[in-house]
């Protein structure tokens, strides 16, 4: 085996962009080792990862090979009838192939395949050195990079994500010779801008990572991350709070930093009059800091930047922390202040001047629709449907605000905070906010009554209105978002318990639209409703799947079309549960066997069956069975307790195994024919009582 030596390339680049460094550090890691493995060179990868700083992207490989392997190569030929005369002399299309391979044609081989013998050239030619393909591997892995628009740098034709200013690359102790973007190889690295500005000599691979950190830079983004995550807790601590670590913020955080630092900073008290949310939007999404917060999740005073360094005087940098967020905190107090003078209320008024969209009226026309469902929903769910038309009146005001024009991810938050102070009740105001749940994948749905039946009210409309407006999505074009609303109408529902009808949801939704959607007059049918019921639950496929459901299963299921998605939920936590079962398969393959019976069956089945007609004994114990079936299963069937229904038809098994093997179910005799078909759809109807079993067999 070659000899392994360890592996280091460096590449040293102005301030990559912080959000697509993880993603370039990948790439370059990916195409080094895929570029290797491409060449058959060997590689021990260990616990190799992409390391990464905002100046520099690395790849660290404990092991790789000084060489290739011996390189065999296989090139088939023309066959003998081609290659040779009717003397057995080569023809040109045999001296041509002979030429190409650089032999004469004796010298060639002979292989065998179906179509008979020709000639082949083996050949075997020492593996390169691992120095010689490195060069041209790394100008694979730069280019393949994700880089949508590449920057230029001086009268250079090539472009990478920021200019590069070095490279190394050392193999073992060697230099590797190779130039890459303008820049020759060598062992020279390059410390932290301010604390050690200055070049970092580099004696082999191994030496990299405590050699920089040396030169205050740590390559590794896990260990940035950690230190991170240690100093923001313990500076929080020092201030008698807990630090707010959002998983964004801290990634964004580790990639603009080499050496990270503390720093504890607070702001004026008078500020926190402010909703909590537009200081910490303002915090995380504007200057990455982190909030520290009190042991009941209220904001406080205090807050902690990571500086990029550490400073011999940490009051003047927290001073000028200080001074860069006064602004937007003082902006923020202006807009609450103005808006609280207005009232939530009085911000209606505007709504009426606000397109919604062209065919579906104004953000006024919305609310009051929203009202309408918000009153037909309250009442089926336990709430109070004045408090809930109430609450769907208010819940569109604050995007009339000056704080939501200017933080518009507080469309609700601010809401609930102006309701508040405006005098509403808790419940509306809370419902206000929880109106917009789920607001992204993974977010959970509304806790309160009011705020779940505001969630589904809002999002009916929205789809009612995106269909019957023509808005619907197309590939990736989805302007009105109406797959997220569909999953969050859905989640909502059936996350809450909430057993409603969806098809009589919808047609209330799209009768109160606008006559400029309706359908017309002329069209006696309108497929709208089974349209939009149908999108709503293709969008449950992927949540289901998220769940670990298989996709059997919510096919069985999905193809009954239940009115009510928590009666669909039990129905696949049931169906879950049968699938486990011994005899599930053949009961599967039984109803599969049954439904093509039924659907390849001439003239009218009979509605009932006729005992003095179940001429064999295993029809006879099979009808007494199905039976007693329906009879045992019908109060657990009508309490929609489906666990109870399958368990009860899964003893089935025997006499439906019994009558497959011993009754013909096409008997020539029209009478005994119609009766055992009018038996099996018995049998058929209550096996798929609560899914279309089917779909389980295989």
């Amino acid at each position: 085996m070659s000899t392994m030596l360890p592996l280091l390339i460096e590449l040293g680049t102005e301030e990559l962009p912080v959000k697509a460094l993880p993603g370039l550090a990948q790439a370059f890691f990916d195409g080094v080792v895929d570029g290797l493995a491409k060449r058959g060179v060997a590689i021990e990868r260990g616990d190799a990862k992409p390391l990464s700083t905002p100046r520099r992207l690395a790849v660290l490989l404990p092991g790789v090979a000084v060489e290739q392997p011996e390189q065999h190569s296989e090139v088939l030929g023309p066959y003998l009838n081609i290659a040779l005369d009717a003397e057995g002399q080569p023809t040109k299309a045999l001296q041509g192939f002979a030429a190409k391979a650089g032999i004469d044609w004796s010298a060639l081989e002979r292989t065998s395949d179906a179509k008979g013998e020709r000639f082949v050239h083996r050949s075997t030619t020492p593996g390169a050195r691992t120095a010689a393909l490195l060069p041209e591997i790394l100008r694979e892995a730069i280019a393949a990079m994700p880089i949508p628009k590449p920057m230029r740098w001086g009268s250079h034709a090539y472009g990478f994500a920021r200019p590069v200013h070095w490279l190394v690359l050392l193999h073992g102790t060697e230099i590797i010779e190779a130039e890459v973007l303008g820049l020759k190889a060598d062992r020279m690295s390059r410390g932290h801008r301010f604390m050690h500005d200055k070049t970092v000599w580099l004696s082999s691979p191994e030496d990299y990572i405590s050699s920089l950190q040396a030169a205050f830079v740590l390559v590794d983004a896990d260990v940035r991350r950690a230190r991170i995550v240690e100093q923001v807790n313990a500076a929080a601590a020092t201030a008698g709070g807990q630090a707010r670590i959002t998983e964004d913020n801290l990634q964004q955080v580790v990639n603009l930093v080499e050496w990270p630092a503390p720093v504890l900073c607070s702001f004026e008290r008078e500020f926190l009059a402010v909703p909590q949310e537009a200081l910490i939007e303002t915090m995380e999404i504007n200057q990455k800091f982190f909030p520290v917060l009190d042991a009941g999740g209220k904001l406080t005073e205090k807050f902690i930047g990571i500086a990029n360094i550490e400073s011999k005087d940490v009051n003047e940098v927290s001073k000028g922390y200080e001074r860069v967020i006064r602004p937007r905190f003082s902006d923020a107090k202006f807009f609450f202040d103005e808006d609280l003078k207005q009232g939530l209320e009085s911000m209606g008024d505007g709504l009426k001047t606000v397109t919604y969209q062209a065919k579906l009226g104004s953000v006024a026309d919305k609310v009051g629709r929203v009202v309408a469902l918000a009153g037909v929903i309250a009442p089926q769910v336990g709430a109070d449907p004045v408090l809930a038309k109430r609450a769907a009146l208010l819940a569109k005001n604050d995007l009339q605000s000056r704080m939501v024009n200017e933080f518009p991810e507080l469309q609700g938050i601010a809401g609930r905070h102006y309701a508040l102070t405006g005098g509403e009740s808790p419940e509306v105001a809370l419902a206000i906010d929880e109106a917009y749940q789920p607001r992204f994948g993974g977010d959970d749905i509304a806790l309160s009554a009011l705020g779940k039946v505001l969630a589904i009210a809002e999002r009916l409309d929205t789809l009612a209105g995106g269909f019957a407006a023509g808005l619907k999505p197309t590939g990736n074009k989805d302007p009105f978002a109406l797959r997220r609303n569909a999953l969050g109408l859905a989640r909502t529902i059936i996350e809450s318990g909430f057993d409603l009808d969806l098809r009589a949801l919808v047609d209330s939704a799209l009768a109160g639209l606008p006559a400029a959607v309706q359908p017309s007059a002329e069209r006696k049918t309108d497929a709208l409703p089974q349209e939009l019921y149908d999108f709503i639950l293709d969008r449950l496929r992927g949540y289901y799947a998220d769940k670990g459901v298989p996709a059997t299963h919510f096919n069985a299921v999905a193809e009954l079309k239940p009115a009510s998605l928590y009666d669909l939920d039990r129905r696949i936590d049931a169906i879950g549960i049968f699938a486990a079962l011994p005899e599930a398969d053949a009961l599967a393959a039984a109803n599969k066997r049954i439904r093509n019976i039924l659907r390849k069956a001439e003239g009218d089945i009979p509605g009932m069956i006729d005992p003095a007609l179940l001429a064999e004994p295993a029809e006879s114990e099979l009808a007494e069975a199905v039976e007693a079936a329906i009879d045992d299963s019908n109060a657990s069937l009508h309490q929609k307790d489906y666990v109870s229904v399958l368990n009860r038809l899964a003893r089935l098994r025997p006499q439906v195994d019994a009558f497959f093997d011993a009754v013909m179910v096409n008997a020539e005799d029209p009478a005994l024919r119609g009766n055992r078909l009018a038996l099996l759809k018995r049998l058929g109807d209550r096996l798929g009582s609560v899914a279309a079993i089917e779909h389980l067999s295989s």
